[in-house]
C-alpha cells in the first residue's frame, strides 16, 4: 500500500480498536502501580560508608546518676570533704553567680578492676566486671539544667523544639532489618520530661516513630506492644479481612497520593499485621534457660522487673530491630536517679540495674552480638560533687560521665576528664552532639549528610554542631 493513499476515518477506527484496548490496559495498570507503595520506607538501606554497629541499645538511667559516686574517681574530693568553695550556679537562685558550696565526697568506695585498672564504686560490683570491655567518657556536657530540656536534647538534640528522636533519625538512615517488627523501640518509657517526643517522629515521616512497650508503674512481665493479639478471630479470618482492608487502602491512596499521614497509617497496618503473626514470640521469654533469666536477676525481686526489660532488649536486637531503648523511669515527675536530698538512694536504683545491665552485656557477648551492637549506657546529666540540703546533690550538665561498648569502640579505656572535683568536664570535652555524630558514624552514617527538608531548611539530628570522637573509636 502507498504510505500517502488516504484513509478514511471509519478505516482508521476499525484499524486502531484494540490499541484503545491496550491503552485502557496501561491505565488502569499505572493506577494500580501508583496506589501500591513502590519502596517500603522501613527496608534496609545502605550506610554511606562500612559500619562497625549494624544496632544500637540504649540503657536510660532517667534522672543523672551521680559520676563522682559511680565511675568517675576523685581522690581529691575524698580529701576535700567538707570544704567550702565557689561554684557559679546554674540552677534556681544561684543562677549565673557565684556562691559558696560545701563539698561531699562520694559515699561509696571505689577500687580498680580488671586489666585496665579502671575504677569503679561499690554501687555496681557486676558491671565492674566487664570493665575491660567498656569504654567510658568521663568529660560530657550538654544542654539544658532541668530534667525536660536535657532529657529532649539527649533524645532529640534540641532543649524545647520539636525535633525527631535518635531512634527515628537511624530508622530514616537506614530501615530496619525486619520487616516483621518495628525499626525503633523503647522499653517502659517516661510520660514526663519529654514523654512521647522523647520517641516521636516529629516531622519524619510518620513511619520512622518508635514504638513504645509498656510504661514506667507497669510490670515488665506485663508490658506488650498495644492491640497486638486477637484472640477473638481465627488467623485465616484475619488474613481475610487484612487482605480486603489494604484493598480499600490502595484504592484511597490512588485518589490521595503524597498524603504522608495516610501513607503511613497504610504501612502501619501492613506491619502491625505482620507484628501480630511474629512480635509475640519475641517479646515472650518462657523459652529461656534458667541459666539466662539467672543471668538476668529475673529469679530475684529487686532486679526482675528490669531484667525482664534487658533480655526483651536482646530479644529484639537479635531479630533485627535498629534501635532499641532499655528506659529506667518511673511514672512519677520526680526521675529515679534524682537525689536532691537523698543521695543515699542510688543504691537502690544501683541494685534494680547493675545486675540486669551486666547480665545483657554477657548475654550479647556470648551470643555474639556485641560485635556489631553498640551498647550505650547513660543519663541526660550528672551531679554536683557538692552537697545539696544535708546529703543530696544538684544537677549537672557541666561534667558527667557515659559508657559506650561492643562494636568499633575501644574497650577497656577511660576519654577524657573532669577537674579534680568531678565537676567541670576540662580535657578532650565531648558534647552530646558530639556523642550523636559518633553513635551515627559507628553505624555507617555521615551526621552532617544524615539530613531532612522541612520548613526550608535541612534538619539533622546534631543541629550545625558535632564532631565525631575519633579517640575513642576501634
Amino acid at each position: 500500500m502507498n504510505p500517502y493513499d488516504a484513509i478514511s476515518r471509519r478505516a482508521m477506527l476499525k484499524r486502531a480498536a484494540c490499541g484503545f484496548g491496550g491503552l485502557a490496559l496501561a491505565g488502569i495498570c499505572g493506577k494500580n502501580a501508583m496506589a501500591a507503595p513502590v519502596t517500603n520506607p522501613l527496608a534496609p538501606k545502605l550506610p554511606l560508608f562500612a559500619p562497625k554497629a549494624k544496632r544500637v541499645i540504649f540503657i536510660f538511667m532517667q534522672g543523672g546518676p551521680s559520676q563522682v559516686d559511680t565511675f568517675d574517681y576523685k581522690p581529691d574530693l575524698l580529701a576535700a570533704d567538707g570544704k567550702e568553695i565557689d561554684f557559679k550556679g546554674v540552677r534556681f537562685q544561684t543562677f549565673g553567680k557565684m556562691s559558696k558550696r560545701k563539698l561531699m565526697k562520694p559515699l561509696w568506695g571505689f577500687k580498680q578492676y580488671g586489666a585496665s585498672g579502671r575504677w569503679v564504686s561499690d554501687l555496681f560490683p557486676h558491671m565492674a566486671e566487664h570493665v575491660d570491655d567498656l569504654c567510658f567518657i568521663h568529660s560530657m556536657h550538654t544542654e539544658g539544667v532541668a530534667h525536660g530540656p536535657s532529657t529532649l536534647f539527649m533524645h532529640t538534640g534540641s532543649t524545647n523544639l520539636i525535633r525527631p528522636s535518635m531512634g527515628s533519625w537511624v530508622t530514616y538512615g537506614l530501615g530496619t532489618e525486619n520487616e516483621n517488627l518495628p525499626g525503633f523501640i523503647t522499653l517502659m518509657p517516661s510520660a514526663s520530661k519529654g514523654g512521647p517526643r522523647n520517641y516521636s517522629n516529629a516531622f519524619l515521616p510518620a513511619v520512622y516513630q518508635g514504638t513504645a512497650v509498656g510504661r514506667p508503674g507497669l510490670k515488665a512481665s506485663e508490658a506488650t506492644i498495644k492491640n497486638l493479639s486477637n484472640a477473638v478471630t481465627s488467623p485465616e479470618h484475619q488474613l481475610r479481612q487484612f487482605q480486603f482492608m489494604q484493598a480499600l487502602n490502595r484504592e484511597q491512596l490512588a485518589q490521595r497520593q503524597g498524603e504522608d499521614a495516610l501513607e503511613a497509617v497504610v504501612a502501619s497496618y501492613e506491619l502491625a499485621y505482620r507484628m501480630q503473626m511474629k512480635a509475640p514470640g519475641v517479646m515472650d521469654i518462657s523459652d529461656e534457660t534458667p541459666a539466662t533469666l539467672k543471668l538476668y536477676g529475673i529469679d530475684e525481686a529487686h532486679t526482675e522487673d528490669f531484667g525482664r526489660q534487658c533480655l526483651m532488649a536482646r530479644k529484639f536486637a537479635e531479630a533485627g530491630v535498629r534501635f532499641i531503648q532499655v528506659n529506667y523511669a518511673d511514672e512519677s515527675t520526680t526521675p529515679r536517679w534524682d537525689q536532691h536530698s537523698d543521695m543515699p538512694k542510688h543504691a537502690e536504683h544501683a541494685r534494680a540495674t547493675d545486675k540486669p545491665v551486666a547480665g545483657l552485656f554477657a548475654d550479647l557477648k556470648q551470643r555474639g552480638l556485641l560485635e556489631d551492637t553498640l551498647v550505650w549506657w547513660g543519663g541526660e546529666f550528672g551531679r554536683t560533687p557538692f552537697a545539696q540540703g544535708k546529703d543530696g546533690r544538684d544537677h549537672n550538665p557541666r561534667g558527667f560521665t557515659v559508657w559506650l561498648a561492643g562494636a568499633g569502640v575501644r574497650p577497656g579505656i577511660a576519654y577524657g576528664q573532669t577537674d579534680a572535683i568531678g565537676h567541670l568536664a576540662v580535657q578532650d570535652k565531648v558534647h552530646m552532639h558530639d556523642l550523636h555524630a559518633t553513635i551515627l558514624h559507628l553505624l555507617g552514617l555521615d551526621h552532617e549528610k544524615l539530613t531532612y527538608p522541612y520548613a526550608g531548611r535541612n534538619f539533622r539530628l546534631t543541629d550545625t554542631r558535632g564532631e565525631v570522637i575519633h579517640g575513642i573509636l576501634a
